[in-house]
């Protein structure tokens, strides 16, 4: 899906109304992080990876509709900024596997099975 300013409204579109059982929120900043929180359908749960922006939810959206606001990190700040240090000097091999969006359960099977080496990528 194309973030092309219509991406709340296309979701509701593809979800008839009710909205995603689960968002996964990569970028979470400039809008995506309230994006991301109004795609989820009541009682779905929103993953925030991508980190920088604010998120702003009246406490009430949360309790009445149960949704489930979830953070994830993989390391601390400073490891990004070596990570992305060692990136910049080559020392860094990325290792991907893409997946037509069409695909996402072979996608999430392949990874729960252990087959994906790095991350898995679906592509609109």
């Amino acid at each position: 899906m194309v973030a092309d300013g219509q991406q709340v409204e296309a979701v509701k579109d593809l979800t008839q109304g009710a909205g995603a059982d689960v968002v996964l929120d990569f970028v979470a900043e400039q809008g995506a992080e309230n994006d991301g929180f109004t795609m989820t359908r009541p009682a779905g749960s929103y993953f925030v990876i991508g980190y920088g922006g604010t998120l702003t939810i009246p406490t009430l959206d949360i309790i009445s509709t149960e949704r489930n606001i979830i953070g994830n990190i993989v390391g601390t700040y400073n490891d990004l900024a070596e990570l992305m240090a060692l990136a910049q000097q080559g020392r860094v091999t990325l290792h991907t596997k893409t997946y037509p969006l069409d695909a996402a359960t072979d996608a999430l099977h392949d990874l729960d099975a252990g087959n994906v080496r790095g991350r898995a990528i679906l592509v609109p």
